[in-house]
């Protein structure tokens, strides 16, 4: 093969090159964004009614963060979290999940300073290396509310509360709501005592991940959904029942609270989450539906004593997070609508070099109006554009040609009666307003 026919094949090998999203990544494609705009907007009005401050924190953090704070024995750290070397040889990694980095943030700008409790929320993607499946991708997006500063269980009533508001305002009615407490550092050890001797008189019933969580955290043990497992956790001591008096007291205060509120719940002892920080209150948040069966919206708990663990002083705190992708799943499920898009009312129609540059000043004038307009600058045939127009619903086509161009003046056609009148431009904008006003008034008397 000579050069000149080589080179053509690598060209033409390059052209059939065609990329692809890394699998578990994936494109949020614009007929989805209604979906999660109803979920953002939800986030801000609650946040906003319950005082939370937005906070933004880098995506990549030090990967001790994660593993002082989330636990090194967790699956997260020991298999999910993707973690490399920079240029200048720090380990770091894409952060796997909210809480450690707006902790990290609350002690490193010296918040401790600030009246408490100091309430936080974000919202972001988040990353981890897990098997993809519907509703779970590697890289997926998360909002979280933290209250910092505050031991008392109201807070993490008001916690749980904020989650549900979120949920109803998205439509997600139908929650179930599960609740537990798994002590602090007074009372735990005595109950992972308990509880290690019972599972060990039963190891060769457990699978293989809980013989090895017997070593190093026994209380993941209570989390498997392997059937073996789920038999002999059945039997398992309960934490509820071997709390100290305080974190008795908090537990029993907590859901006098919920009671309070009217928030159906139901106790679990069996939950424990799947992270080392957690203390005292854990809850999770469930949907019901009949054809997709269970699923796990979010959740969260107490976490006293993780910001003096990341060299603050002891503060108490609690939080939840949910996943988004789970939540726009759920909403296609049941059939729960994204945010109304509004519609364009007019449209911007133009032939020719100048009235494509005059146009954009009347664009400019009704968008500063703050009239929706829609236009196709990239189309010379009229026809077609009146036929987008038309497609689009809108109620006024604005058509300006080379004549109307060296005139100064606009089209302006009602596509509703089928009337048009030619308007000088300096007027074009007033004239719009006075048109759609009386369109409105007229769909209102109707």
């Amino acid at each position: 093969m000579g050069k000149t026919e080589q080179n053509k094949t690598e060209n033409s090998n390059k052209k059939k090159v065609k990329f692809q999203t890394i699998r578990g990544m994936r494109d949020i494609l614009p007929i989805d964004q209604p979906y999660w705009d109803k979920i953002r907007k939800a986030v801000d009005k609650i946040a906003f009614d319950y005082n939370y401050g937005r906070i933004d924190m880098p995506m990549v953090e030090p990967v001790s963060l994660f593993e002082r704070t989330t636990g090194k024995d967790t699956d997260i750290v020991e298999k999910e979290m993707y973690k490399f070397e920079t240029q200048g040889k720090e380990k770091v990694s894409l952060r796997p999940e909210g809480t450690p980095s707006v902790v990290r943030a609350y002690v490193e700008h010296g918040m401790k300073t600030k009246p408490s409790p100091v309430k936080l929320f974000y919202i972001g993607p988040m990353f981890r290396y897990d098997r993809p499946q519907k509703g779970r991708y590697r890289q997926f997006f998360q909002f979280g509310f933290e209250a910092i500063g505050e031991q008392d269980p109201i807070l993490d009533a008001q916690i749980i509360q904020t989650a549900l508001r979120i949920f109803n305002a998205i439509g997600i009615n139908k929650i179930d709501l599960q609740v537990n407490s798994i002590g602090c550092n007074e009372c735990r050890p005595n109950y992972n005592k308990l509880l290690v001797s019972y599972l060990k008189n039963r190891k060769q019933s457990l699978c293989m991940n809980c013989r090895n969580r017997l070593k190093t955290n026994p209380l993941r043990v209570l989390d498997c959904k392997e059937e073996k497992c789920t038999q002999v956790i059945a039997q398992a001591p309960q934490s509820v029942d071997h709390l100290c008096p305080d974190c008795k007291k908090h537990f029993t205060y907590l859901l006098e609270c919920l009671d309070e509120l009217k928030i159906i719940y139901s106790i679990n002892p069996h939950l424990v989450r799947g992270l080392d920080y957690y203390t005292k209150t854990v809850f999770e948040l469930w949907s019901q539906d009949d054809k997709e069966g269970r699923a796990s919206l979010g959740g969260g708990g107490r976490y006293d004593y993780l910001i003096e663990k990341l060299g603050g002083r002891k503060t108490p705190a609690v939080g939840f997070a949910a996943g988004m992708d789970r939540l726009v799943e759920v909403m296609k499920d049941r059939g729960i609508k994204g945010t109304k898009i509004s519609k364009p009312k007019v449209f911007l129609a133009q032939l020719g070099d100048l009235a494509k540059m005059k146009s954009l000043s009347i664009f400019q004038g009704l968008e500063k109006a703050g009239i929706t307009v829609a236009e196709s600058f990239g189309r010379g045939n009229l026809k077609a554009q009146l036929k987008k127009a038309d497609q689009l619903g809108v109620d006024l086509v604005l058509i300006m040609g080379q004549r109307e161009s060296l005139d100064e003046t606009v089209i302006i056609k009602d596509m509703i009666g089928g009337n048009q009148e030619v308007v000088i431009l300096d007027k074009v904008v007033v004239e719009v307003k006075k048109k759609l006003d009386k369109i409105k008034k007229e769909v209102r008397i109707k």
